[in-house]
C-alpha cells in the first residue's frame, strides 16, 4: 500500500486514544507506543525513515497551517490503540476527521479503537468513555463495524459468542477478528490479511 520500502517512508503516530482509556495512559503506556517499546503489537518500531507525533488533543490550540502540512506530507498514520469513542471525538473537534477524505495517498493504520473509530459504530459493548453525542457512533469512513481482540487470553469475554451478540445489535455488517487478522480497505474494497481467524457478520 505505501508503494516504497519502510525505510524511506514518513510516518506520524497518534498516541490520543490512549489517554481516554482507564489502563493504557497517560503515562508508561503512551511513552511506549511513541518511543517504539512495544514489540508485542510493533508499529512505531518498524524501520521507517522518520517518526512524528501528532497528538489531537492539542490541534485545537494551535494554527491550521503548523499542523496541516506535516499532516498531507506523511505516508502513513500510525493510530494507537485506547477508547475508539474518546479518539473520534478528538478526531472532529481537532478537524482531523474533516482532513481524512482528501489524504488519499496516504496509509492509514490503526491498531484496535484505531480501526474502530473508523467504522460507522462501535457497539454498546465496547463504550467506556462517554461522548457528548450519548451513543456509539463513529466517523463512519468504512461500512462494517469492528469487534477486536478475538479470543485474546487476557480477554475472556471477548469470545465468538460474545461477538455474535454484539454483531446482532448493529444494522451494519460487522467483523470479529483477533490479534492475527487485519483488514485491509482499498477504494471501498475491503480483504482479509490473516494468519489468525476471523469472522464475518451481514448487516
Amino acid at each position: 500500500m505505501l508503494g516504497k520500502p519502510i525505510s524511506e517512508a514518513n510516518a506520524l503516530c497518534i498516541p490520543t486514544g490512549m489517554y481516554g482509556h482507564p489502563s493504557l495512559g497517560p503515562g508508561e503506556r503512551a511513552w511506549r507506543f511513541i518511543s517504539g517499546q512495544e514489540p508485542g503489537c510493533p508499529m512505531v518500531e518498524l524501520g521507517w525513515k522518520s517518526v512524528g507525533v501528532l497528538e489531537l488533543t492539542a490541534l485545537p490550540s494551535i494554527d491550521e497551517e503548523r499542523w496541516i502540512p506535516q499532516v498531507r506530507e506523511a505516508d502513513v498514520l500510525l493510530v494507537s490503540g485506547g477508547d475508539a469513542l474518546y479518539l473520534c471525538h478528538w478526531m472532529r473537534e481537532s478537524g482531523f476527521a474533516d482532513l481524512i477524505p482528501s489524504l488519499t495517498e496516504t496509509v492509514y493504520v490503526g491498531l484496535s479503537a484505531g480501526s474502530m473509530v473508523m467504522t460507522p459504530r462501535i457497539g454498546t459493548d465496547f463504550v467506556g468513555w462517554k461522548s457528548p453525542a450519548g451513543d456509539d457512533s463513529a466517523l463512519g469512513l468504512v461500512d462494517f463495524s469492528i469487534f477486536p481482540h478475538l479470543d485474546h487470553e487476557m480477554m475472556p469475554d471477548n469470545d465468538l459468542a460474545n461477538a455474535e451478540k454484539w454483531a446482532a445489535t448493529l444494522t451494519n455488517p460487522s467483523y470479529a477478528i483477533d490479534d492475527e487478522t487485519a483488514i485491509k480497505v482499498t477504494d471501498g474494497t475491503v480483504e482479509i490479511i490473516t494468519d489468525g481467524h476471523w469472522k464475518h457478520f451481514p448487516a
